[in-house]
């Protein structure tokens, strides 16, 4: 009665339009109260979920994500993109993708990514005979990378929700190759449909053009360089390479560029301090009701259940994606992170799957999930700059969810692509 009506009242949340950390604060509490546990349990449990060292990282994530958008990196990282690899036919989709690959690795976030790249990009896409809905298309599917790609608040959240134990170096490390993996599937998907609807390719700029755009860019690239490679040198922790990531952005963008205004200053800290705000909340009441599950024993019913179904890794790995890709397409992808990884991961370590492989499993299945209606914030975000309706981009889009879904698979099954990297580098 206790687990239906945490469902139950969480549902009814959602339906009836309440924020999700609304609606996981609220069916925890009335639960506990149901339970008869002390009230002020509840509220321990939330912030006992906040307080948490390594989410100290999150806001510098995030602020150093904003000043890229608003300081200028975009469009350098655009220009080396369009530079490199713009005169493949249907060009300026796989400059798109290329773009992804480079800013998600800064920014750390999809919805930025989109908004980002997508500015820059639509309308020139749409200038030289590109359709509406293949540059909304690729412009969505391809931010996933930026959950992927190191460094991301996600795979911090993961590893805060998997209770402790696994390093997020070891996340962002074995984020790398599924991240290159999933765009050169992409890139393969954007190149396929730009052939079979005659799309141009652009002139190779030149040798020293693409030099240029390079040195001009690598000032902005080094930020990834340095929130990375401070973590897995061991010098910084990922608190402090987020913090020297942000002051790196801050200098680059403001002093080095010079394209960091006031405004689009105090635009980064209230998108960031908005987001933090966000996330934390949510961070803190999923951690009650994820206490709640295990008081439940969900997760142990739930192993019985699949092993019930069958006992064939295989068929679990596909019913645990099933389950996730269902479930991305109706929930924001941060909380499912923290509600589902409690749930999802002892079945997964029950069949032998490393929890690092899991959580790159678990960030490209929630990512695929911002892409598709009804709750793919990247697809609402997409559709609004590129001037088309969600449905007119959801007809067209199956090959880049095909390209995505492939290199899921792949992943979730083969495990050295997550897993060599982080025994190559850190062991």
């Amino acid at each position: 009665m206790g687990l239906t009506l945490l469902f139950g009242l969480f549902a009814l949340g959602l339906f009836a339009g309440a924020p999700v950390a609304f609606a996981l604060g609220l069916a925890a509490v009335a639960c506990f109260a149901y339970e008869g546990l002390p009230l002020f349990v509840a509220f321990q449990r939330i912030l006992s979920g906040v307080s948490t060292f390594s989410l100290l990282a999150i806001p510098f994530f995030i602020f150093s994500g904003e000043l890229m958008l608003h300081g200028g990196i975009a469009r350098r990282l655009v220009g080396l993109a369009a530079a490199a690899v713009g005169s493949v036919r249907g060009g300026l989709g796989v400059v798109n993708v290329a773009s992804s690959m480079l800013f998600g690795g800064i920014s750390g976030s999809a919805v930025a990514d989109t908004s980002a790249l997508g500015s820059i990009l639509m309308p020139v896409m749409k200038e030289k005979g590109y359709d509406a809905d293949y540059a909304v298309n690729v412009t969505v599917t391809s931010s996933v990378a930026g959950i992927v790609i190191p460094p991301s608040h996600n795979m911090i959240l993961f590893a805060v929700a998997a209770g402790g134990g696994i390093s997020v170096s070891n996340l962002f490390v074995a984020g790398i190759l599924p991240g290159v993996l999933m765009c050169l599937c992409l890139m393969v998907a954007a190149y396929l449909v730009a052939v079979k609807r005659g799309y141009p390719a652009e002139p190779f700029p030149g040798w020293k053009a693409l030099a240029l755009r390079a040195a001009d860019s690598l000032p902005g690239l080094m930020t990834a360089v340095i929130i990375v490679g401070g973590v897995l040198s061991g010098v910084l922790t990922v608190t402090e390479s987020g913090a020297f990531g942000a002051i790196y952005a801050l200098v680059i963008t403001g002093i080095v560029y010079r394209e960091l205004s006031w405004a689009n200053f105090t635009a980064a800290v209230k998108s960031s301090v908005r987001t933090t705000a966000l996330v934390m909340v949510l961070v803190g009441c999923a951690s009650a009701f994820a206490w709640l599950l295990a008081f439940y024993r969900v997760p142990e019913g739930l192993t019985g259940l699949l092993l019930g179904i069958s006992e064939n890794p295989i068929v679990i790995l596909l019913m645990l994606n099933v389950i996730l890709l269902a479930l991305g397409m109706i929930m924001d992808m941060a909380a499912l992170i923290l509600i589902c990884t409690p749930i999802f991961l002892p079945v997964a370590q029950s069949i032998g799957m490393d929890p690092i492989q899991f959580g790159i499993m678990l960030m490209m299945n929630l990512g695929l999930g911002l892409c598709t209606p009804p709750v793919g914030a990247c697809l609402f975000v997409g559709c609004v700059i590129g001037g088309i309706r969600i449905d007119q981009a959801v007809r067209t889009i199956w090959p880049f969810y095909l390209a995505v879904f492939t290199a899921l698979m792949l992943v979730t099954y083969i495990p050295a692509i997550s897993l060599s990297l982080p025994s190559l580098l850190l062991e």
